[in-house]
């Protein structure tokens, strides 16, 4: 006997695929995800707004608030080395739910720390539990979505993080200066807990959704490796050290590892280099922060939209996949000159951060789809996982070993221009090491076999 899984749900109908629509309704799964990536990002961007108001009132230096960054990092790394795993056990829908819940708990738990020391656990505490996005988003995409789109749903979804990254400026100091800081954790926290409704609402696999037509049905599962998938989704998972023997899940790890620090960078220090270097703070930091993300935005979409037309050019899926992210490497650049334009004008600088910040989500929806072209999809959120502990661990070492100990001594000389011009050269030329390491340990993309 078939598994149920195996073909579409009774309930659909059958439609006569030369007279209608493929149909839509993976754009809706795409937009869950995007929503739920928005808050998530929405949620980790809060703190670096709340920094002023938070450095007042528990006399913080670089130095703790390096700490307590790297907190997050660490725990985030850690949750990203099991969470792959446990949604592919738990399944897209609980897993991404649960992970939603407990970090929208976190997130509004930073309201009732009273202690330098309670931030760092509150932080961990969200970092652990937000470390399931990914994973699910990347999995949903992968059971959503054939091949040939993932890159253009990842870009999609993947923007979410530039939408809560420009959502976040434009209301915490806003709520922080008429409510409290308290209040700015509190209401966003809460966002998470109306998305789950709307979850449970709309989610399903696509061989159990009712909604789905026939038609979209054999579309998102119109590549070869899903001929026989839903035939071997009882076998074995992959475990982690079966994953470790192939050069593919190096080149993931090692590309994450390389490139996620620089996008925690912009996250986490953004605000205090605008502070620092131009004094602007409070709510008149809102709209060079809101314009960097909205800039990267518009990378993080066009980066799918790039690989996509390639491909309907007639590229081979490696070589449109490669030549993008050679691309957008190249993109990351010119922000070595950032400061340099912003002794002309702010904004010069702000504008040239904005294009570096877009290249990086252009970079990122790319990398994160050869996730789903190097493994099968009942590996997808592991390797996922691995990847995002790498990116994780990355930002980790540049928290410790540059940021930290580098700001406290450039600001205890008052020179903390020259620390943001080192990050900043190290921002530039991650992605094309990245990019060279990937190409030599993966050159064509290939899918495992296990």
């Amino acid at each position: 006997m078939q598994p149920v899984e195996s073909t579409p749900s009774t309930s659909r109908q059958p439609l006569n695929s030369a007279q209608s629509k493929i149909g839509s309704y993976r754009w809706t799964i795409c937009s869950l995800v995007f929503f739920a990536t928005t808050i998530n990002y929405l949620d980790r961007a809060v703190i670096s707004l709340l920094k002023p108001y938070l450095t007042i009132e528990f006399n913080w230096t670089s130095g703790d608030y390096a700490d307590i960054e790297i907190a997050f990092k660490f725990a985030y790394a850690l949750g990203m080395l099991g969470v792959g795993r446990l949604i592919d056990r738990l399944g897209t829908k609980i897993g991404y739910a649960l992970s939603t819940f407990l970090w929208s708990v976190a997130a509004v738990g930073h309201a009732f720390v009273n202690s330098t020391f309670g931030f760092g656990v509150a932080r961990a505490f969200l970092g652990i539990t937000e470390a399931g996005n990914f994973p699910a988003a990347i999995k949903a995409t992968a059971e959503w979505f054939p091949k040939k789109e993932r890159a253009l749903a990842t870009g999609i979804f993947n923007s979410g993080s530039n939408v809560g990254a420009i959502v976040a400026p434009l209301t915490v100091p806003l709520i922080a200066e008429t409510l409290g800081w308290k209040w700015a954790f509190i209401i966003t926290g809460a966002i998470g807990f109306i998305w789950l409704i709307f979850w449970f609402m709309f989610y399903e696999v696509p061989a159990r959704h009712a909604r789905l037509t026939k038609a979209e049905f054999d579309y998102i599962h119109s590549d070869v490796e899903d001929l026989a998938a839903n035939a071997v989704q009882n076998e074995p998972k992959v475990s982690w050290f079966q994953l470790l023997k192939f050069r593919q899940t190096w080149a993931f790890v090692l590309g994450k590892f390389l490139t996620d620090p620089v996008w925690w960078f912009y996250l986490f220090w953004l605000p205090d280099f605008l502070d620092k270097q131009y004094g602007i703070k409070g709510l008149e930091i809102m709209w060079p922060v809101a314009l960097v993300y909205t800039i990267s935005s518009v990378g993080s979409v066009g980066g799918g939209w790039l690989l996509l037309n390639f491909i309907r050019n007639g590229w081979p899926v490696f070589k449109a996949r490669k030549t993008s992210m050679l691309i957008y490497a190249f993109l990351v650049l010119p922000i070595v000159f950032a400061q340099q334009l912003g002794q002309i004008n702010m904004w010069l600088a702000v504008s040239i951060i904005g294009i570096a910040a877009a290249a990086h989500q252009a970079w990122s929806a790319n990398i994160f789809t050869t996730a789903s072209d190097m493994f099968p999809k009942k590996a997808v959120a592991s390797i996922t996982g691995m990847g995002g502990m790498a990116g994780g661990l990355g930002g980790i070492l540049l928290s410790a070993l540059v940021q930290k100990r580098m700001f406290v001594y450039y600001e205890s000389i008052n020179q903390l221009e020259t620390a943001y011009f080192i990050m900043f050269l190290i921002c530039g030329g991650a992605y094309l090491v990245a990019w060279l390491i990937m190409h030599l340990l993966a050159p064509r993309l290939k899918q495992i076999e296990v």
